[in-house]
């Protein structure tokens, strides 16, 4: 019997940081609450879930997603922009 195994490879990079004594606090809050080994998790956590609303809506993926669906869709033929604006003003 062949048993066959994907192997992933992925590179952590390694950075000294300087943190005022509130945000260390808040470390150790995150590092708790959701059980991390380290605060290196816990700055991750932090970074991956605030990164997740600062990025613009094209880069979310349920937005790729809704594009996607969206393609998919049939759309309404129309010969110029006036037979375009009439369809939509008999709406």
């Amino acid at each position: 019997m062949l048993n066959t195994y994907r192997i992933e490879v992925i590179y952590m990079v390694q950075a000294m940081i300087k943190i005022s004594e509130n945000a260390n606090q808040i470390l150790n809050i995150v590092k708790a609450r959701f059980n991390l080994k380290d605060k290196s998790e816990a700055i991750e956590k932090v970074v991956i879930e605030y990164g997740e609303d600062m990025l613009e809506p094209e880069l979310r993926p349920e937005f790729i997603n809704t594009i996607k669906r969206i393609e998919k869709e049939k759309g309404i033929k129309f010969k110029n922009v006036q037979e375009l604006r009439a369809m939509i003003e008999n709406d």
